[in-house]
């Protein structure tokens, strides 16, 4: 009986899974085997049109793309992007989440819908809004610091203001998510705890390192890790703000795929770039697993 009755839960499990995992199949494991042959093609406009044009290349693409200054150049940028974007947007999550929580702070499902409005608007009419703000002559950032004295600023012009220019809107616009994250995390934190380390004389911040962190640790770790695969995928920050440019110093990786392959239609090469993300990505996160699990979060 107890034999059988395995039987039934694993069938059961697999009808209502069954539905999920053809999904997966067809919509993720799928393309990304077709992506992954692609990238060992020359498949291109002329093979778009006539299958028959279509020629395997081997490691060609990938040799081409290490021969490239333009992939190197995008892939720095990329990590660039990693490398301030996500402490950036994680730390400004985790603050607007305590914020949020704090028992002073009156209107608190108000504030919580306000700091989670820029999240759910579009991300193309923000963009276009945060140029003009941005705007070296006309731009409200610029008047704000000439306030202070402060020179203007070629936030989009110049290589070295545009890449953080394009991290603050970033930042702006997806702290809201991770922010409902942690905040869902922070509600999960006993008071109990929070007050006893209280009237052992804790501060705020050792509160917040032995009490608080502690106890989200994974809930931090999940949204580093959303963070990071955010960032290496941004495409559409810079290609509304800044096209790529000046001198290439905003061309994110996804912006050099989106190039090669329908700009200058070498989908075999930009399946190969899309193959090389997956990599990088999966790389990063397997990093972030094993330090997790050191520093005991997972």
């Amino acid at each position: 009986m107890t034999g059988l009755r395995r039987t039934e839960e694993a069938r059961a499990g697999w009808a209502m899974t069954g539905p999920a995992l053809a999904a997966i199949l067809v919509f993720f494991v799928l393309p990304a085997a077709a992506s992954l042959f692609l990238s060992f093609t020359d498949f291109d406009i002329y093979a778009l049109a006539d299958i028959g044009n279509l020629r395997f290349v081997g490691l060609q693409n990938y040799q081409r793309l290490v021969e490239n200054p333009l992939f190197w150049k995008a892939m720095t940028n990329t990590l660039l992007f990693v490398a301030i974007g996500t402490p950036f947007v994680v730390l400004l999550s985790l603050f607007a989440a305590m914020l949020v929580n704090s028992r002073w702070l009156r209107w608190r499902p108000v504030w919580r819908v306000a700091l989670f409005a820029p999240y759910v608007t579009t991300l193309v009419a923000t963009a276009v809004v945060w140029r003009y703000l941005l705007h070296t002559r006309y731009g409200l950032v610029n008047y704000l610091l000439s306030l202070f004295g402060i020179a203007p600023i070629d936030w989009l012009g110049s290589p070295t203001a545009s890449l953080p220019a394009i991290l603050l809107f970033v930042g702006w616009k997806t702290f809201g998510y991770n922010m409902i994250i942690f905040l869902a995390a922070l509600q999960t934190v006993p008071r109990e705890l929070d007050e006893a380390a209280r009237i052992d004389g804790a501060g705020w911040l050792a509160r917040l390192r032995h009490v608080t962190l502690p106890a989200i640790a994974p809930t931090v770790l999940l949204v580093s890790v959303l963070t990071v695969a955010a960032m290496f995928q941004l495409f559409a920050e810079p290609y509304v703000m800044t096209q790529g440019g000046p001198a290439q110093s905003t061309v994110t990786i996804l912006y050099f795929m989106y190039e090669e392959g329908f700009k200058w239609w070498n989908l075999g090469s930009g399946a190969a770039v899309a193959f090389l993300l997956f990599l990088c990505i999966l790389a990063v996160t397997l990093v972030q697993l094993r330090l997790a699990k050191r520093g005991g979060a997972i």
